[in-house]
């Protein structure tokens, strides 16, 4: 169903890429939107280690929600900060591709786990979080992303 890697000798290991995903702060979602067009959007991310599935948060309402509503297909692309060899410029990045099943969450107690995750990803300000949680928890939507594909290389940009 899903494509096998054309550069398979850049491939890194499973274990590799959910490094990646767990170290990297944001990636592109993709998604089916208005009139089929394709609409990848930057995002915030947490991947949980207890059920390989990945989550963000966002809006109740927007172009996001209706698209995942009317197609729950979605690819997610992630790529580390990189690293040069000694003497050489290029860069060596490692990226993630994933495909797979998107859906809201309805639960509030894991959205409100999902949201602490997140929070904590970028600080570990607990005055800031419980701030969040009481001003902002209401009015966010949080999404699971359930893997079906997933794929990295490593690529030297030279």
């Amino acid at each position: 169903m899903f494509r096998k890697m054309r550069r398979f000798k850049q491939q890194i290991s499973n274990e590799e890429c959910i490094g990646v995903l767990k170290n990297t702060k944001r990636g592109v979602l993709s998604l089916i939107g208005d009139d089929g067009y394709p609409y990848g959007l930057p995002i915030d991310h947490w991947y949980c280690e207890d059920d390989g599935k990945i989550y963000f948060h966002g809006a109740k309402e927007g172009h996001k929600i209706d698209a995942i509503k009317a197609c729950d297909k979605v690819s997610f692309c992630v790529y580390d900060d990189g690293y040069r060899k000694d003497g050489e410029w290029a860069l060596n990045i490692k990226s993630v591709i994933i495909f797979g099943r998107i859906k809201l969450v309805e639960d509030e107690e894991k959205a409100r786990v999902i949201c602490t995750e997140l929070v904590r990803k970028f600080t570990d300000d607990e005055e800031y979080l419980q701030k969040e949680l009481a001003n902002a928890f209401s009015r966010v939507q949080c999404l699971e992303l359930d893997p079906e594909h997933m794929t990295g290389k490593l690529v030297n940009e030279a």
